[in-house]
């Protein structure tokens, strides 16, 4: 993603809708872990690198680019410059690796998942968040340098070949996923814009109600993920 993207991405994630329920999912998903050695890769301003200092994790936010390690340098954050595919980190030395919306972003998407999956330490976990359904595709993907969207089958087949157990792999952002492929169908660019309060508690209040409903199974905009290294 380039400069300018991850600086609209950073202005916007601390009130945006999408990016505080995702933040809410990454806290959910961590709650009751006892806190460790923890990774953050592609963490950008270091959004989610923050939920995981604040839940007491030892984090470190990993970004390829300089904007966003600049931003989260900003921010107090412990920060490293590395490609995704070759992590500078020993073998089965952490205990938790989140990468939300960074596989779809590289070629070898496979390298990546590979090296997570030697970072951690056996019993370890990976969550993972990937754009979903190529129907989906449009000119915000190519905008936000997208290489793929994934489908179930193919998320879960990545990780089982690079060696993780996964635990749980579900649809997120079911419920707007109409107005999303709508928008998608006559967008010209990156959805990574401000919008409206309202429109943004709106849109927050909708996407809230997933947390209560069963509706995990269906086409969403988003795949969540939970893997294991196997012991």
């Amino acid at each position: 993603m380039d400069a300018t993207e991850v600086r609209k991405l950073t202005e916007l994630e601390d009130t945006h809708w999408w990016y505080a329920e995702r933040r809410h999912l990454l806290a959910r998903s961590i709650d009751g872990m006892p806190p460790g050695r923890a990774l953050d890769i592609g963490a950008a301003g270091g959004g989610n690198t923050r939920v995981l200092k604040s839940s007491g994790w030892d984090v470190v936010a990993l970004e390829y680019g300089s904007e966003g390690a600049q931003i989260a340098r900003e921010r107090g954050l412990a920060v490293l410059r590395a490609d995704a595919t070759a992590l500078p980190f020993a073998d089965a030395s952490l205990d938790l690796v989140v990468a939300y919306d960074v596989l779809e972003h590289l070629l070898d998407h496979d390298a990546a998942a590979q090296e997570v999956c030697r970072v951690l330490r056996p019993g370890a976990t990976f969550l993972v968040a990937v754009p979903c359904d190529p129907r989906l595709w449009s000119a915000h993907d190519v905008a936000v340098d997208h290489v793929r969207r994934y489908t179930a089958a193919t998320l879960r087949d990545l990780l089982a070949r690079s060696g993780f157990a996964v635990e749980s792999l579900w649809s997120w952002n079911v419920l707007l996923r109409p107005v999303v492929a709508l928008r998608r169908r006559v967008s010209t660019g990156s959805d990574l814009e401000e919008i409206p309060p309202l429109v943004n508690a709106a849109l927050r209040g909708i996407v809230r109600l997933e947390r209560a409903l069963p509706v995990k199974r269906l086409p969403g905009v988003t795949l969540m993920a939970t893997a294991r290294r196997p012991r």
